[in-house]
């Protein structure tokens, strides 16, 4: 089984010890900062699987982590750690872009398990999304590739999201049918076919290299090509 990898961002040392021992017991690996601002800076230069926020960080908060985070597009899925348990300091960790929050004092068989679970999953928080020259803006409700402007349709959003959150790998025809069209009354096959066509016609006809992939049997995938 392939280990996870993870980063604590807490600053008391002696619970950041116990935690790491206890990780290294559940195959955990874990990389440890002490402030907020260090956490943010092995964040954006490492891949990690889940994050681990304490929110009361020197330099730089948790919550403000956590959003620096999501602004810049990262996607990976954050557990905060904190001793407040009212209703407003969760409301307020989740609309920093936070996915899960476990209070102080906890077990660390549950903090382990929480791990496990957020890391087999994506984060849906992340503000910005990008696959090579192709950026999508959550917050502005923009796209684009290499600075044009794309004008998609309501549809072709919902499309080029899915697709972009699951990059490179494969998005089957029923998982982007139940996107767009979340009852079970789905339109004739040949209407996601249609939306397809005019996704490719914003995303790759202008530009020299496509990024739309149609998987045969398997279904679409958006992948940079490295040949």
């Amino acid at each position: 089984m392939m280990r996870i990898h993870t980063l604590l961002v807490e600053d008391t040392l002696s619970l950041a010890e116990t935690v790491i021992a206890f990780f290294e017991l559940e195959g955990i690996d874990c990389d440890y900062a002490a402030t907020g601002s260090q956490g943010l800076e092995l964040a954006l230069s490492n891949e990690y699987q889940t994050i681990l926020l304490d929110i009361n960080l020197p330099r730089m908060n948790g919550l403000e982590v956590c959003e620096a985070l999501r602004h810049q597009g990262v996607d990976v899925p954050v557990l905060m750690l904190t001793a407040r348990d009212t209703l407003e300091d969760k409301l307020a960790g989740f609309d920093a872009g936070t996915d899960d929050y476990l209070i102080k004092p906890f077990e660390l068989s549950e903090l382990a398990a929480r791990v496990k679970a957020l890391a087999k999953r994506r984060s849906a928080q992340a503000q910005k999304l990008a696959v090579g020259p192709l950026v999508m803006d959550l917050s502005s409700k923009t796209a684009s590739r290499e600075g044009k402007t794309l004008n998609l349709s309501p549809t072709g959003w919902k499309l080029l999201e899915l697709l972009m959150r699951e990059s490179p790998s494969v998005v089957s025809r029923q998982k982007m049918e139940n996107a767009i069209w979340s009852d079970a009354d789905f339109p004739d096959s040949d209407v996601l076919k249609v939306h397809l066509y005019k996704l490719r016609q914003q995303v790759d006809k202008p530009f020299s290299t496509k990024l739309i992939e149609t998987v045969a049997t398997h279904g679409v995938a958006i992948r940079v090509r490295n040949d």
